[in-house]
């Protein structure tokens, strides 16, 4: 797939960093509240995370924009049952995907031809997709984006970071982890990712903070639990809540039906509400 080209025009038949500029400013004037989903480390639950607040979100009956940025793993797609759909040009953009009216989804894999195609590229490919993506997509007014970043603190999150500080008022992080202490290590990495680029960390969350039994539904703690308040507390950072494992969850992202669509009266719904409704009035740190 050959790196994307920014639209717009100029004398020279090229947009001029000036004009490239405005037309990002204009974009993201646009959104009220844009939310970055983090991860110190892989496999924590980041993605569900961020499909099941945007969607929790949206049921409350925010205009939501779900920005998939994982270019080397869109899992979004997969997750809200999107895989078969592809990018429309707007006459003002790029249209995102619609899931709900007021649900819409950017993601790169919209962008290949197969789930099963690598994206090889190398960082400033990846800068300029990630920004084509904020100046150039049509989301018109939001009251919240939210952002899939991929884990760690490389080029992606950091040119989303970077990107969205033009308003900090209006921008944050959250950060998900597990209860184990390698991932605990990671975390205290990802905060201060965020407060050396001076980006709000909104809370962290505990993922997978013990095993919901399907049958009886006691809680056991596999990973030990308490481990994300902990270090919330140890960063001066919110801590926004405790995620329980769930074959729910899990049968709910395979399908592509989100659990929030489908588990939303259930306990662990509840904690997403509790966790979107922190989300709507946060305690920056």
């Amino acid at each position: 797939m050959d790196t994307p080209v920014p639209t717009g025009h100029c004398s020279s038949g090229q947009p001029s960093p000036c004009e490239l500029q405005a037309k990002m400013k204009q974009r993201l004037g646009r959104i009220k509240r844009k939310i970055l989903v983090m991860s110190g480390k892989g496999g924590v639950g980041k993605s569900s995370t961020a499909v099941n607040l945007a969607l929790t979100l949206a049921q409350d009956g925010y205009a939501v924009g779900l920005l998939d940025i994982d270019l080397h793993g869109p899992s979004v797609p997969k997750m809200l049952g999107l895989g078969n759909q592809q990018l429309q040009n707007g006459a003002d953009g790029l249209l995102p995907v619609e899931y709900l009216s007021n649900l819409k989804v950017i993601s790169v894999g919209f962008l290949l031809g197969d789930e099963d195609e690598a994206l090889i590229w190398r960082g400033p490919a990846k800068t300029a997709l990630i920004q084509q993506f904020l100046r150039d997509v049509q989301w018109d007014e939001l009251d919240f984006l939210i952002v899939d970043c991929p884990p760690g603190t490389g080029d992606e999150p950091m040119t989303a970071v970077q990107t969205l500080l033009g308003d900090d008022q209006n921008s944050g992080a959250v950060i998900v982890t597990t209860p184990q202490e390698v991932a605990l290590l990671d975390v205290q990495k990802s905060v201060t990712f965020c407060r050396r680029l001076e980006m709000p960390v909104l809370g962290i969350i505990e993922n997978m903070s013990g095993f919901a039994c399907p049958k009886c539904g006691e809680v056991i703690d596999i990973f030990k639990s308490g481990g994300g308040e902990q270090i919330a507390h140890r960063m001066h950072a919110p801590f926004l809540g405790k995620i329980p494992m769930d074959t729910a969850m899990v049968m709910a992202g395979d399908s592509g039906k989100p659990y929030m669509a489908t588990q939303a009266e259930t306990e662990t719904g509840e904690t997403y509400r509790r966790i979107a409704a922190a989300l709507m009035n946060p305690t920056t740190k």
